[in-house]
């Protein structure tokens, strides 16, 4: 088969579009990967579509801080996401479709373009899970309006189209029909950290806001609140800066800082983690079992925060919270057993490498 893979920017997009991309390539499928020009695609077959213009966008950005609360995700889902990323995009996505014929298009909930081209040329198209399946339904609400004026109906289509997700049931109830696959992070065994902290063996707190907070200036202030916290803990930290290079000041002797880590090896070795409820590291907690302090910034993250809680794997809270949050998870082993059963539910689920085969059973 040939199998097209569509994402936006941003590795919170990509990454889990890549257990798939894998699976397909364990198959011996043919992949192309079509996104926009700053995609990061690793070295997977790409072809690189276009950028809504700056004249357009950076208005667009330039009124968020303004908006009321609420409004933000409803101008990035529905102007942003459906209609600017659209525009910029269709035009390349429709010449793969012509010109590389695939039998399927597999795209992550936030790409709407390869689900217009798809729906154009007849080409069948799923979704792949970038977090809990109430976020997606709220998003395809969202971008409805515009995506029903380029292609009426295709809202409803898009909603019928198969639903694929590492995320469990008891942590995301389904919404509509899911399909639900085993995260294959469960599956590899993690490796031993490098000795950052000379010998220090106590608990082990990890703090990481993902690969875009730092890009905001108001939400920067996030990493010394966390910094602060961690100073004060009979533990060791390790943050990361999601790639960037930032000023962090005097960094206590107990944290360790890097720009990039692999995410499953450390959260395997933690006993809490520090994050904004970014869907990407809270399901990898929740594969490592590994409890959570959630500090919610923008986006899905709220909503994120609250489904974690509710599952007993871990607690919300404000910035000037985080340490009392880190002392409740550390002390408390309810919120480490209940991550462990969630951890337990994703490794049975069936494996990933079936998922075409899931394709084939539903279309029968």
């Amino acid at each position: 088969m040939r199998i097209l893979f569509a994402s936006t920017q941003g590795a919170g997009h990509f990454g889990p579009l890549i257990p798939f991309i894998e699976a397909c390539k364990r198959s011996d499928h043919e992949i192309l990967i079509v996104g926009p020009p700053t995609l990061k695609a690793r070295d997977y077959p790409f072809r690189a579509g276009a950028a809504p213009p700056d004249e357009l966008l950076g208005p667009v950005w330039g009124r968020m801080p303004m908006l009321p609360p609420g409004q933000g995700d409803v101008v990035v889902v529905g102007v942003i996401f459906a209609r600017l990323n659209v525009d910029a995009m269709l035009p390349t996505l429709e010449e793969a479709i012509e010109e590389w014929r695939p039998d399927l298009v597999v795209r992550e909930g936030s790409e709407f373009a390869s689900a217009v081209a798809a729906d154009l040329h007849g080409v069948r198209h799923v979704r792949v899970a970038v977090g809990f399946s109430m976020v997606e339904e709220a998003m395809l609400a969202i971008a409805a309006p515009a995506l029903d004026a380029r292609r009426p109906g295709l809202s409803a289509r898009i909603a019928e189209s198969p639903y694929l997700t590492c995320f469990p049931e008891s942590v995301d109830p389904p919404r509509f029909q899911v399909t639900r696959f085993r995260d294959p992070a469960t599956e590899t065994a993690p490796q031993p950290l490098p000795d950052w902290w000379s010998g220090d063996d106590r608990p082990l707190v990890y703090v990481s806001f993902g690969s875009v907070a730092a890009t905001f200036p108001p939400a920067a202030s996030v990493y010394a609140s966390a910094l602060d916290a961690v100073a004060e803990l009979p533990a060791r930290g390790l943050l990361t800066t999601g790639g960037h290079d930032l000023e962090l000041g005097d960094v206590p002797a107990n944290v360790h800082v890097e720009r990039w880590v692999a995410e499953a090896d450390v959260l395997a070795h933690a006993s809490a983690a520090v994050g904004h409820g970014g869907a990407g590291t809270t399901l990898s907690a929740f594969a490592a079992g590994c409890p959570l302090v959630v500090v919610p910034l923008f986006g899905d993250q709220p909503a994120n925060a609250v489904r974690v809680a509710v599952a007993g794997a871990g607690v919300v809270s404000p910035l000037e919270g985080i340490r009392a949050g880190l002392e409740l998870v550390l002390e408390n082993d309810r919120y480490r057993e209940a991550s462990r059963r969630i951890s337990d539910e994703m490794r049975a689920l069936p494996p990933i490498d079936g998922f075409l085969a899931s394709l084939t059973d539903q279309s029968g």
